[in-house]
């Protein structure tokens, strides 16, 4: 399962974002059945970042959104919107190598 998160933030809180998740990135990553995490940045609008993630299974993604430290990530970064976040989830149905 892919799952793509856009994230809008205050022009003042763009950077605590980057070093907040540079800090956690290791720990999200290493939660059971993530297999991929990468953050991207939007080419148009540097407030505006994406995270794209691949789970083996909704579950785990369940799991972690369930978790105290999901909880935590989330209540820090929640005060450095501008706008309300969007999340995709979607399964691959054709890969190219």
């Amino acid at each position: 399962m892919i799952r793509v998160v856009r994230l809008s933030f205050k022009d003042e809180h763009k950077e605590d974002f980057l070093a907040f998740f540079h800090d956690r990135k290791e720990r999200i990553r290493a939660v059971q059945g993530c297999t991929f995490l990468q953050l991207w940045r939007d080419d148009k609008n540097e407030n505006v970042f994406y995270t794209y993630s691949m789970w083996e299974a909704n579950s785990f993604l369940e799991s972690y959104r369930n978790s105290a430290f999901f909880r935590e990530t989330w209540s820090q970064v929640k005060q450095w919107f501008s706008e309300s976040p969007m999340a995709f989830s979607a399964n691959d149905v054709i890969t190219l190598p």
